[in-house]
C-alpha cells in the first residue's frame, strides 16, 4: 500500500538534502510528484509506500534529520 504525502523540510535544509530524500523515495518504490522550493515551503509531494514512510517517520526524531514534518496530502477547499 502507499499514499500521497507532503514532506516538508526545515528552513535550514540544503537543496542537496531535499534532492537526496526525493531520490530515496523513488529508489524505495515511491514517486515524487511535485517539488516545492519557496520561502514558505521546502519539500516535495510524493506517493510513498507504507514501508518507506515508516522509515522516514522513524528518522524524524534524530538530531541531524532535515525533515520538519510529513503529512498526508489532501484536498483543501474554502467552503
Amino acid at each position: 500500500m502507499s499514499g500521497t504525502y507532503i514532506v516538508v523540510f526545515k528552513k535550514t535544509a540544503s537543496q542537496d538534502a531535499i534532492d537526496n530524500q526525493a531520490s530515496q523515495v523513488n529508489e524505495n518504490g515511491g514517486f515524487v510528484k511535485n517539488k516545492f522550493d519557496s520561502i514558505i515551503l521546502k519539500g516535495f509531494s510524493a506517493e510513498i509506500p507504507d514501508t518507506y514512510l515508516l522509515t522516514l517517520q522513524s528518522n524524524l526524531s534524530q538530531d541531524d534529520n532535515q525533515i520538519d514534518y510529513i503529512e498526508a496530502d489532501s484536498q483543501v477547499t474554502t467552503q
